[in-house]
């Protein structure tokens, strides 16, 4: 067997799986092919560091906890974000590199063939050229140096440390570590958050299925009263002044067609995974039993082995920070310092343009001129392969994406210099609402909702991100269309791709959605604000997690029992589902007259819509649900050849009109019928919800049975609080709750360290299936590791 030949193609299989949207999916029992691990490969697996490395910022100590956190110290920044890289490398160096040659669209130079796509995608969008234009805006910033230094403190891990197992399995060694790797990460989860091809595949499907069928399956504003601002007057200091709010509709908002299935189609591999969501709520002192402010966050994202996330705690020189950054990003993204604590959930902003354009391939025209596209020939080196000439083409709005004889232009705001980093780093240095809020400020990308607590007791939600106000001919215009680029529609004044933005015409920060000390404010990604006085976007999630906690806030705010940590994380842990509270009624009025369905209409009836591992009432639920939305869409999707991406939400599945072309000719009723007897023809009778919601789901990207994690039974599904999705592995990436008062908690889906021969590998893992948590304390704890010496590194 070519043992190096089977290497490559392991990890080409992978990352066709879905690697490109930025997590590194699986793709299972491919390793039955896969050689048996080589003697090198073992040497290089140890969670062994050596006891002293020179660095050349200055002193510093590096001590790993109980569960593997590290604990880094120095008296100089710099020197502290040195041994912070350091630490980054030894627990996830495979994984930030990986997720580095994903972004610039190197992967097929390890892993052969079957990456060239994921590979074209990236190299054409071109995000290794943001991340440069970013560091270029960063590197003379204060915050410039400690990311330099953090990005010395990786490559001395790789100059005095064995490299990880996966690097000795595909037989390669990681370049250099660069501060713009770093920016690239940030336009990496940036991408993961806000990247949506959503535009194009609406006005496909008004193409393919008629404008009325389009707006039935997509929405632009779904029918609830859970947004997370529920009082706009309040919230902006007087009513909305009037503007292009969500869901209205005018002859800009409907899409000018379709750019071509194919592309579509090609294109919706790279975009954002199923379900990415999250939960985050803060709950301001007059509600809770100590009187001080408690936060509470859950980002949803792609759960696998090594999660997502990375825990540090990071002490010296004005910080004192502990929480989770994402590896490569120096900073702590989520978590606490000694003035308060912050989260985030995505908003679902429309931060993505499309453009079409007159040409002949070599020009376009715009504005009444012929333009030459800006063009660059690239390789892509493709191992055990020819490699691959590409052309990054650009126009004055950005790339510019052909496929199958289709193209389309592109304009994301990642494309340009952003600021978030240093957002990032002056949040560990904040002392309190207002330096968070000015700092917000420079928070360019993604467009998150924040919230925010500090020990005075003040609370704070703000909208991050930049938001494009789009003209055409001088008037606003919606941005859920695609643009004639030719005529200059849609343009984003002051927006500079792959420079340095004026950000002239977009939405100023006042006007942002805020709220400053609020009672209380839930984010579950649902809209934002009712009438917001700019548009946002249209791509909310269901409302079924908004409205569970604003229903128990609500409910716990006019009791006489106050908001306590324990209420908190019994609210993280809630697994009832607003879907079967909604629709069980009335499938149980549809089956119950049909043979063979009593069993299991009466186990529906008597269950209380709770998703737990016991219930079967609860896979009979989960099944049938999906079961329902096929019979429902399915049949008008697979006529025009348009696939399960197409599916709309669950809220829109659950309000589908009865009449055709929906339900044939028999109706809801039939339907919800005929989709509970087949689900119950195919589960067995002694099933319970845990067969099939397990952490099994969360694999690592090779898939072997040693290197998975165990399989524990867990609560939840893709609707509930507690945020679980086995059928793509998206859950709670991280779960934490604040308190301004005591100690925090929270756990990671799984453990800190990447090795998995370390015990730190999965040690959270059945704790978070359970829903349970530890503790979180700015404490500096656990044994000295390595000691930092100053020296020329």
């Amino acid at each position: 067997m070519d043992t190096d030949r089977t290497r490559r193609a392991l990890l080409s299989a992978i990352l066709g799986g879905g690697v490109a949207a930025g997590s590194l999916s699986p793709v299972r029992g491919y390793l039955e092919r896969f050689a048996p691990f080589s003697g090198a490969a073992w040497r290089q697996a140890t969670d062994d560091l050596n006891g002293t490395v020179e660095s050349p910022h200055g002193p510093a100590e590096l001590r790993y906890d109980d569960r593997g956190v590290p604990h880094v110290t120095a008296d100089d920044e710099r020197a502290l974000y040195f041994a912070a890289g350091y630490a980054a490398a030894a627990d996830r160096l495979f994984q930030m590199d990986l997720q580095r040659r994903v972004m610039r669209g190197e992967v097929s130079a390890v892993v052969g063939e079957a990456a060239v796509d994921s590979d074209e995608f990236n190299t054409k969008m071109d995000f290794a050229g943001a991340a440069e234009a970013t560091w270029d805006l960063v590197r003379d910033t204060d915050t410039g140096p400690v990311v330099e230094a953090y990005a010395d403190g990786v490559n001395a891990y790789v100059e005095n440390e064995p490299l990880p197992m996966e690097f000795g399995l595909l037989s390669y060694e990681p370049d250099d570590w660069s501060p713009a790797d770093s920016m690239l990460m940030e336009k990496q989860i940036s991408w993961t958050l806000t990247g949506s091809f959503r535009t194009l595949r609406v006005a496909t499907a008004a193409s393919e299925l008629g404008a009325e069928a389009a707006e039935t399956l997509y929405p632009a504003r779904l029918d609830h009263d859970v947004p997370i601002l529920r009082d706009s007057a309040e919230r902006f200091g007087g009513p909305p002044p009037g503007g292009f709010y969500d869901g209205q509709t005018d002859d800009a908002a409907s899409p000018r067609g379709a750019v071509g299935p194919d592309l579509v189609d090609w294109l919706g591999q790279f975009e954002s995974p199923p379900g990415i969501g999250s939960n985050s709520w803060v709950v301001s002192s007059e509600y809770t039993e100590s009187g001080a402010p408690i936060v509470a966050n859950d980002p949803h994202l792609s759960l696998m082995a090594p999660p997502v996330w990375h825990e540090m705690h990071l002490r010296g020189d004005g910080v004192d920070v502990r929480g989770v950054t994402f590896p490569g990003v120096p900073f702590v993204v989520i978590g606490e310092n000694e003035a308060g604590a912050w989260g985030f959930t995505n908003v679902g902003a429309d931060v993505v343009d499309f453009y079409e354009y007159e040409t002949d391939g070599e020009t376009y025209r715009y504005r009444g001129e012929e333009r030459e596209f800006e063009t660059e020939p690239r390789e892509i080196e493709v191992a055990d392969g020819e490699n691959r000439e590409v052309t990054v083409k650009k126009s004055v709005h950005g790339p510019v994406i052909e496929r199958e004889g289709h193209r389309v232009g592109v304009a994301w705001t990642g494309h340009t210099a952003t600021r978030t980093t240093l957002a990032i780093h002056e949040y560990s240095h904040s002392e309190g609402v207002d330096d968070v809020r000015e700092a917000t400020r420079q928070f360019d990308l993604p467009t998150q909702n924040l919230v925010y607590a500090d020990r005075d007791g003040r609370t704070l939600y703000q909208v991050t991100g930049k938001l494009p106000i789009r003209r055409t001919d001088g008037e606003v215009v919606r941005g859920d269309r695609i643009f004639d680029g030719s005529a200059g529609e849609g343009e984003w004044a002051g927006f500079e791709p792959f420079g340095e933005s004026s950000w002239d015409g977009f939405v100023p920060f006042e006007e942002k959605p805020a709220a400053v000390d609020p009672d209380y404010v839930a984010t579950a990604n649902q809209r934002v604000v009712d009438d917001p006085e700019h548009y946002l976007g249209v791509e909310y999630a269901s409302p079924y997690r908004g409205r569970r906690i604003y229903d128990r806030l609500d409910r716990r705010a006019a009791s006489d029992s106050p908001v306590t940590t324990d209420f908190m994380a019994d609210l993280q842990r809630d697994a009832r589902d607003g879907r079967a509270a909604d629709l069980l009624p009335e499938l149980a009025r549809a089956a119950s007259e049909r043979d063979g369905l009593s069993d299991a209409v009466t186990a529906l009836l008597s269950w209380d819509y709770r998703m737990t591992p016991d219930s079967r009432a609860a896979l009979l639920f989960s099944r049938w649900f999906d079961r329902f939305r096929e019979r429902a869409v399915g049949p008008v999707l697979d006529a025009a050849d348009l696939g399960e991406e197409y599916y709309p939400r669950d809220w829109v599945v659950a309000s589908l009109p009865d009449e055709n072309p929906w339900f044939g000719d028999e109706g809801r009723t039939a339907a919800m019928a005929d989709a509970l007897a087949a689900v119950v023809r195919n589960t067995d009778s002694d099933a319970t919800y845990g067969d099939v919601n397990h952490t099994g789901a969360v694999t690592h990207p090779f898939d072997r049975e040693f290197l998975n994690y165990p399989e524990y039974a867990t609560a939840g599904s893709r609707q509930t609080v507690n945020n679980f999705r086995a059928e793509s592995a998206v859950g709670s990436s991280w779960r934490m709750i604040c308190p301004m008062d005591g100690d925090s908690r929270c756990i990671l889906p799984g453990g800190n360290s990447g090795d998995p021969l370390s015990d730190h590998y999965d040690d959270q893992l059945q704790a978070w299936a359970k829903g349970e948590y530890r503790r979180m304390t700015l404490s500096v704890d656990g044994d000295l590791a390595v000691t930092f010496e100053e020296g020329d590194g």
